[in-house]
């Protein structure tokens, strides 16, 4: 069995820097995902900063470990240093060598953009590097740009988890459950350089 370890330092790459999220974090944070078109199928929206932080400095008590994502060259019309969102380990289960990446929210002003990809190119680099067997993501049956961005890092769709999950409206979301495997990581990883670069 592998003893599954987080990695704690930064993750670099060409367009992006992640860092574990700290407090200071959360104004920009905030700031960079205040759009409701960012929370319409992303349950806790919040009106503040304020209501945002304890969301966050309490996700590690429940197994998420949420880290911030800054630009490391001007994108989209943003400067270098501009927080654009934010992405989470979770659900990590040593005995079965298995995470989860979710949480994901980016700023719409870099929808589309390379950002995706190369979030996703570092923190699934690091997971089988770490020597995790299985990264799941999931979302909610509605969120077709979600499903498109997942499938388009080259993610498998596994299937529906109906009636998984209640949303803000108090209506229950099915849910799209898609994985990449360590074996699938190699190619994977190629086509996410490609489109990074």
């Amino acid at each position: 069995m592998i003893k599954l370890q987080l990695p704690s330092e930064p993750l670099s790459g060409t367009h992006l820097r992640l860092n574990r999220f700290v407090e200071a974090d959360v104004g920009e944070l905030f700031r960079s995902l205040d759009h409701d078109e960012v929370w319409a199928h992303v349950a806790g929206r919040r009106c503040s900063s304020e209501q945002y932080l304890p969301d966050l400095l309490r996700a590690p008590d429940n197994g998420r470990y949420p880290w911030v994502l800054r630009l490391q060259q001007d994108l989209a019309g943003l400067p270098a240093g501009a927080v654009v969102g934010t992405t989470s380990y979770l659900d990590f289960v040593a005995s079965d060598e298995r995470c989860e990446i979710g949480f994901t929210s980016y700023s719409p002003a870099v929808w589309g953009s390379a950002v995706n990809p190369e979030a996703k190119l570092l923190l699934l680099g690091a997971a089988f590097d770490a020597g995790i067997g299985r990264v799941q993501l999931k979302t909610d049956i509605r969120n077709l740009r979600s499903q498109r961005a997942i499938a388009g890092i080259g993610a498998t769709r596994e299937g529906v988890l109906r009636q998984y999950q209640r949303r803000d409206d108090g209506s229950i979301r099915d849910t799209v459950m898609f994985s990449v495997l360590a074996d699938e990581w190699p190619e994977v990883r190629q086509g996410l350089i490609r489109r990074t670069a």
